[in-house]
C-alpha cells in the first residue's frame, strides 16, 4: 500500500476527537462529535437528521431482569480511564498497523462472501467458513439473545471466532443483513482480546457493508459503548459466567434498524436507506461462526465459543437463550420452531435445551476445532 494512500484512508476513519482516552488495553478511543461520525460520509446520508431514539421501542417493555444482571457486569476496558462527553460518540482509532495487516484498502474490515450461515463452504477468498447456529424463518421485526461471552484460542490472525447474531433478508443477490455480537479476530484488532462488533452489508458481502464503524453506514447515538472495543471479564469453564444480551429492531415509523444492549442501552442504528431490502427480516439466526484457513491440510485448531462441545451444557458449553423475535403487531415471543445447523458437526457442535423458566428458548454450542474426530 502506498504510503499517501494509507494516511488518506486514515484520515477519512478518524474524525477529529473533542477527548481521546487510552485504554489499558492500548487502544485509543477518541470522542468525536456526533455529528461528524464516519457514516455521514456517505452520500445517502449527507442530509441525513439523526434519529437520537427510537420512536417506539418494544423491548423496553420487555422484562429482561433474569439476564440482565449477567450483562451488566460486563465492562468495556476503556471505561477504566475515562468516558466521552455528551453530544459525543466514542470511537476506538485505526492504527497505520491495521490498515497493513488487511489484504488491501478496499478489503479492511470487510467479511468476505462464505460470511452467510449455511451458504457455499468455500467462499471467493479461498477461507472456509464453519457456522454453528440456530436459524428462525419468517418475517420478524426485531431479535434478541443473551450470548454468553469466551475469549477463544484463534489459531492463525487471519481467522476469528465469533457469536453473533443475524436478521436477513431481500433478493439473494443483494442479501441484506444486519448484525452485532463479539468476536476474536487478530487480523483486524491487532491482538486476541474478545471484542464487540457490529456488521451489515446490502449486497451479500460482496462490496458493501463493515465492521463496527469502518466505513459510513452505522449511525451511533451512544457515548457509552465503543465499537470494537475489548470486553471485560468472559466466562470459566465451569465456573463464573458471564455475557450480553444484544437486541436489534426495526423502528416502524423512520425503518431503521436499531441496536440495543442490555434492554436499556440503545447504542444506534443502520439507517433504512442503506438497508432498503430489509422492510421486515424474512429470517433470523443465532450462533457462531470460525474461518478455517487450511483447506487443503489439517483442520484449524482454532476453538469456537468456550472450546466444548454443546453437549457438556451449560458453564461448560458456550450458550446462546432468552432468544425472542419480533412479529408485525410488534409481540415479543419466543420463536415457534428454530432449526439447528452445524455445519461441521466433528468439530463444532450445536445443540438445543428443553425450555426453561431462566434461560427460555436456548441452545449450547462450540467445539475445539482440531481434535481426533476433526482431523
Amino acid at each position: 500500500m502506498a504510503t499517501h494512500e494509507l494516511q488518506r484512508h486514515l484520515k477519512r476513519l478518524n474524525k477529529p476527537a473533542i477527548k481521546s482516552i487510552k485504554s489499558p488495553d492500548g487502544d485509543i478511543i477518541d470522542c468525536v462529535h456526533i455529528s461528524h461520525q464516519p457514516a455521514f460520509d456517505h452520500p445517502l446520508l449527507k442530509n441525513h437528521t439523526i434519529q437520537m431514539r427510537p420512536s417506539f421501542n418494544p423491548f423496553s417493555l420487555y422484562d429482561a431482569n433474569k439476564v440482565e444482571k449477567e450483562t451488566s457486569s460486563i465492562t468495556q476496558l476503556w471505561h477504566q480511564n475515562g468516558r466521552c462527553p455528551n453530544d459525543t460518540i466514542p470511537i476506538r482509532r485505526t492504527r497505520k498497523d491495521d490498515l497493513l495487516r488487511a489484504s488491501s484498502i478496499e478489503r479492511y474490515g470487510k467479511k468476505s462472501h462464505g460470511a452467510i450461515p449455511n451458504d457455499v463452504s468455500v467462499s471467493h477468498d479461498g477461507y472456509i467458513h464453519e457456522h454453528s447456529f440456530a436459524v428462525a424463518n419468517g418475517q420478524h421485526y426485531g431479535t434478541s439473545v443473551f450470548m454468553s461471552v469466551w475469549n477463544p484460542y484463534v489459531h492463525d490472525p487471519l481467522e476469528f471466532s465469533n457469536t453473533q447474531l443475524w436478521l436477513f433478508g431481500g433478493p439473494w443477490e443483494f442479501l441484506n443483513t444486519v448484525e452485532a455480537g463479539w468476536q476474536v479476530y487478530p487480523n483486524l484488532y491487532g491482538d486476541n482480546r474478545t471484542r464487540l462488533f457490529t456488521y451489515w452489508t446490502n449486497d451479500r458481502y460482496r462490496q458493501t457493508g463493515c465492521y463496527n464503524l469502518l466505513c459510513s453506514a452505522f449511525v451511533q447515538v451512544s457515548n457509552k459503548v465503543a465499537l470494537g472495543s475489548s470486553l471485560k471479564p468472559v466466562s470459566n469453564y465451569d465456573g463464573q459466567q458471564y455475557g450480553i444480551l444484544v437486541v436489534v429492531y426495526k423502528d416502524q415509523k423512520t425503518g431503521n434498524w436499531w441496536l440495543q444492549f442490555g434492554n436499556k442501552l440503545d447504542i444506534g442504528y443502520w439507517p433504512a436507506s442503506l438497508v432498503k431490502h430489509l422492510p421486515h427480516a424474512a429470517g433470523a439466526a443465532w450462533g457462531a461462526e470460525i474461518i478455517n484457513l487450511n483447506i487443503s491440510s489439517e483442520h484449524t485448531s482454532t476453538v469456537m465459543g468456550s472450546g466444548h462441545f454443546g453437549k457438556e451444557g451449560l458453564r461448560k458449553a458456550s450458550l446462546c437463550g432468552n432468544i425472542h423475535i419480533l412479529d408485525e403487531s410488534l409481540n415479543i415471543k419466543q420463536p415457534p420452531e428454530i432449526t439447528l445447523i452445524a455445519e461441521s458437526p466433528n468439530c463444532y457442535d450445536v445443540v438445543r435445551a428443553p425450555n426453561s423458566e431462566d434461560l427460555g428458548t436456548h441452545f449450547f454450542y462450540g467445539g475445539p476445532g482440531k481434535s481426533p474426530n476433526c482431523p
